[in-house]
Formats: C-alpha cells, structure tokens, sequence
C-alpha cells in the first residue's frame, strides 16, 4: 500500500498527490511514469512522474479526472493509500545521456498544453539545476486550467503562458509563440494534446528546431503486453511505454496517433455513463 501524504486541486479536474513510494522516488528519472491502481479491483491507470524527493521517499504524480479511475484516485485523500504504484517505467529523457557540464549554457524550450505541464516540470527542474537555460510554454483553454505556474517559474528563465480566449497570458496557441520565440534553442520538448504536439513538431520542423514529444497520452497497461500504444516511428511500429514514451517528433506518425486515441472511447463513454460521470472533450 502506497500513503498519499499530500494532496491539493490545482483545478476543478486536476489534483496533485505526493504518494509514499521510497523506492522509486530513489531510481525516478525525468520522463518516466509509474502504473498506479487505486484499489484492489482497480484498473492500471498509467502517469507520468510529476516530482520526486528522494530524502523523504515520495513522488508527485497529476491526475486529471478523465473518467472512472481517475475519478477513483483523485477522490482518495491525505492518509488513504493507493493499492499499487509501480515504477519507475519507460526510458528517460534523452538529455539524461549528456554529460552535466555540456549541459551548462544549452537552450532548451518547453511546451505543455494543459496537464503536460506536470510532466514538463521535473524536466525543466533537472536542467535547470545543471546550469541550462530552459525557457517554458504553457498553453491551455483558459486561465483556470493554467496548472504549476508558480512552480515553473522557479525552474525556467523565461515563462510564457497563452490562453485560447486571452483570460491569461497571451490570447492563442502555443504555435504562434513558438515563432515568435524563433530558432534560438538546441532543443524543443512538446507534451500535451496530441493535436498540439503534431502543430507543435510542424512549427519546429519551420523554424528548423530539433523537437522531442510524449506520446504518454496512448499508454493503457504501460509494459507493452497490450498493444494498445503501438504507433509508427521512423516507418517502424513502436510501443510508447517500452520504446519510450518520448520519441523524436519528426519521426512520429501522428494522425495514425490520433486515431489510436479513439480506439477505446465507446467504452470510455459506457463506464463513464455508467458511473454517472460526464467529461466534455
């Protein structure tokens, strides 16, 4: 059993959890997830790692409410504890491969739609802490789904925010701040929607910026046994949670993504219905 020891509502649908797990918050890398199970009979609900302390032995995992699960998790409470967590899975960032001192003075840009944030976080955090200059975009719908604001802007030299109706920040998409920050970077890392990371890698590949992205949004058992991640990179069939989940975006077939995405939404629709939980996409 895993005791969360803190949790707070980042907005109506987002909850953050710090969650006893001293193991893994000893091994956890930027841009790995764990397997959590709410409960005995609950399902494998794939996360990605938020933070991690390893003197106190917690990680941090952000759980939007999608459906029953997640419902299940964000329900539980300070004290109550989570049946499984398992981790750390899926291969870290590429970055964790260079050395520290040739990381010092690189320029990385970050772009998180929405709930991508979380896991932009411990990435931005990591580089950051060895002398990169990480600049970070942070797109939503509107203001009150602008998630880790405070915490961003101590892991970043220069934080940009865009909402689509102007509530907060700039009024767009994060594409068109990303031309207008141009091609001063070595590196871009897309993490959100999967309909942002396809525009997003299409306005790297115009400013002729190298970009990475997540497609942690396909994972469903999270150790490959299932298929349901299997996409196409370089021509080839990967799976994101063994593979990766993050992959060179130029590489990534992203409509073939997308129409993964829908695969299982007639069943999400019926448990969600069923439980008397209703989501607007």
């Amino acid at each position: 059993m895993f005791k969360i020891v803190d949790k707070q509502q980042l907005t109506p649908l987002i909850y953050s959890l710090w969650v006893e797990a001293p193991r893994i918050a000893q091994s956890a890398k930027p841009g790995q997830f764990l397997i959590v199970r709410p409960s005995d009979n609950g399902e494998r609900v794939p996360l990605t790692i938020c933070d991690y302390n390893p003197d106190n032995g917690t990680v941090r995992i952000v759980v939007q409410i999608a459906g029953v699960s997640s419902n299940k998790i964000c329900n539980l409470n300070v004290g109550d504890c989570l049946t499984d967590v398992a981790g750390p899975l899926g291969k870290p960032s590429d970055f964790m491969e260079i050395p520290e001192e040739e990381l010092k003075g690189k320029r990385y840009l970050f772009v998180a739609g929405g709930v991508g944030a979380a896991p932009v976080y411990p990435q931005a955090k990591y580089l950051h802490e060895r002398g990169a200059k990480v600049d970070v975009i942070i797109g939503a719908r509107n203001k009150d789904l602008i998630i880790m604001e405070d915490e961003m802007r101590k892991v970043c030299s220069n934080l940009y925010i865009c909402t689509d109706d102007g509530s907060k920040g700039e009024k767009g998409v994060v594409t068109l701040l990303m031309e207008r920050l141009g091609n001063k970077y070595d590196m871009c890392v897309a993490i959100g929607p999967m309909i942002m990371m396809k525009f997003a890698t299409l306005m790297a590949k115009k400013l002729e910026l190298p970009i990475t992205v997540s497609l942690n949004t396909l994972m469903v058992d999270g150790t490959g046994m299932c298929g349901a991640c299997r996409v196409s990179v370089a021509g080839k069939t990967m799976f994101a949670c063994v593979d990766g989940p993050e992959f060179n975006g130029y590489d990534v077939d992203f409509d073939e993504a997308l129409r993964r995405q829908t695969l299982y939404r007639k069943e999400e629709q019926q448990a969600n219905a069923a439980a008397g939980l209703e989501f607007k996409r």
